[in-house]
């Protein structure tokens, strides 16, 4: 049946009396798609969005779509994991610009790995729009991310994202986005990205997730290869997630503030677990629990202006000896932080180096390390004692099968004390007490 002019002012009439009670629902046939052809059904899936607003509902099958362009006020729905469109064309298939209250649920969206030249264009691509819904979807063989959000608010939700050539979830410049209960596997760069071009305030809630398989093919030191991965944006929370098989780092956190870790379970991480890194202040690090990584959580980077941390209650054990894909990394540690920090109730176990580090060189300022459980590790606890270190308090703490020494203090990479509580008058910036070595 073809989409006429008569038939679109009859849908916009439908639509002004139904917005009274309910959307206008429009079914696939209705406007000519077909299902499971081979030829492009662009035009026509174009013409039936626009002929909105109000729900689409396209019945299970194939169609092949280029992109498609997304109104204000449109539901586009299909049967999850039966409803599929296969992208046609490259850049995004569903594309959304200055727009509000669009919903997507139940959608397979498979891109047929065409890429394009849309910075951090996604398969799905929402820029500057307000409320937008992704839900009960399925996402990927793209080589763009599969979803990105720019300078937009919404929610996505029990999606599943896969095969994605970068990150399966990228938002930039959040204005009020939450990422819940998805599924992101397989993914050459990234699993869940939250940047802001500038820092500032961004709000975005990640919880819920579960993230694996997660690759640096593009290299770096770090900005690849994170399951979940944080950049400039602050008072964002990371709560809950399932976690696993990162090449690098589970969670990352780079020129943050305010931002809660809490709850996460990762598994399997290349290199540091949960890093804390470069300008960071104000991060919260809580009942974690990390089991095979290179180094359980880093709270650093004192010299770039990192500094301000709690880290309570996490379990950090099996480590590896060494990082396949960072060659610096090849001293394992359970807990480390180098500035006003706090680390206390943590259980560490089985670490082929240091259970807790306390400073690096001159770049030691007010940590307290307290009520931690120390087990089966090269050296417990080490404090930095360098020239210009500043203070660290290493109280209550338990220390059991420390084969090189319990409580030390390093200036760098040397031992320059093998037992600190009995030195507290060569060093009085450090106080040592009450601890249980065994």
């Amino acid at each position: 049946m073809n989409i006429t002019r008569r038939r679109v002012m009859i849908w916009g009439a439908m639509g002004a009396v139904s917005g009274l009670l309910a959307p206008v629902k429009i079914l696939a046939q209705d406007v000519g798609l077909v299902a499971d052809a081979e030829f492009d059904q662009t035009e026509r899936l174009q013409a039936a969005i626009e002929a909105g607003p109000g729900h689409l509902f396209l019945p299970a099958g194939r169609y092949r779509v280029g992109q498609l362009r997304l109104p204000s006020g449109l539901m586009l729905s299909g049967v999850p994991g039966a409803t599929i469109l296969v992208h046609a064309g490259a850049d995004p298939l569903l594309l959304a610009e200055g727009q509000s209250d669009i919903s997507l649920v139940g959608l397979a969206l498979d891109g047929d790995g065409a890429g394009g030249e849309l910075w951090h264009g996604g398969l799905v691509h929402v820029s500057g729009c307000e409320n937008v819904t992704i839900r009960d979807c399925t996402i990927g063989n793209t080589g763009l991310n599969g979803i990105t959000l720019m300078a937009s608010s919404g929610r996505v939700e029990n999606c599943r994202v896969s095969g994605s050539a970068y990150t399966g979830i990228f938002v930039h410049d959040a204005a009020g986005v939450s990422i819940s209960g998805n599924t992101v596997t397989d993914c050459a760069n990234g699993g869940i990205r939250v940047w802001r071009g500038e820092a500032g305030a961004d709000g975005t809630i990640v919880s819920g997730n579960r993230i694996s398989g997660i690759d640096w093919t593009d290299g770096g030191n770090g900005q690849n290869g994170n399951g979940i991965n944080i950049f400039q944006a602050d008072e964002v929370i990371v709560a809950d997630n399932h976690i696993s098989d990162c090449a690098f780092s589970a969670i990352r956190l780079n020129a943050t503030n305010n931002t809660q870790i809490t709850g996460n379970t990762c598994l399997s991480s290349g290199e540091v677990a949960i890093f804390s890194e470069f300008a960071f202040t104000g991060s919260v690090i809580a009942n974690n629990i990390i089991d095979g990584a290179a180094a359980g959580i880093s709270m650093t980077n004192f010299n770039d202006g990192g500094r301000l941390a709690s880290c309570t209650g996490n379990i950090v054990r099996n480590l590896y000896e060494r990082s396949e894909v960072n060659p610096d990394l090849d001293s394992p540690y359970g807990i480390a932080a180098e500035a006003d920090a706090i680390i206390a109730g943590n259980v560490i176990e089985n670490v082929p180096g240091t259970g807790v580090v306390a400073g690096w060189g001159p770049y030691l300022r007010d940590v307290t390390i307290s009520g931690n459980l120390v087990r089966e590790v090269e050296f417990g606890i080490v404090v930095s004692v360098a020239d210009q270190a500043g203070a660290a308090t290493v109280v209550g703490n338990t220390i059991a099968d420390a084969a090189q020494g319990a409580i030390t203090g390093n200036a760098w990479w040397d031992v320059i004390s093998g037992d600190l509580a009995a030195e507290a008058e060569r060093y009085p910036q450090v106080t040592v007490r009450d601890n249980r070595v065994l």
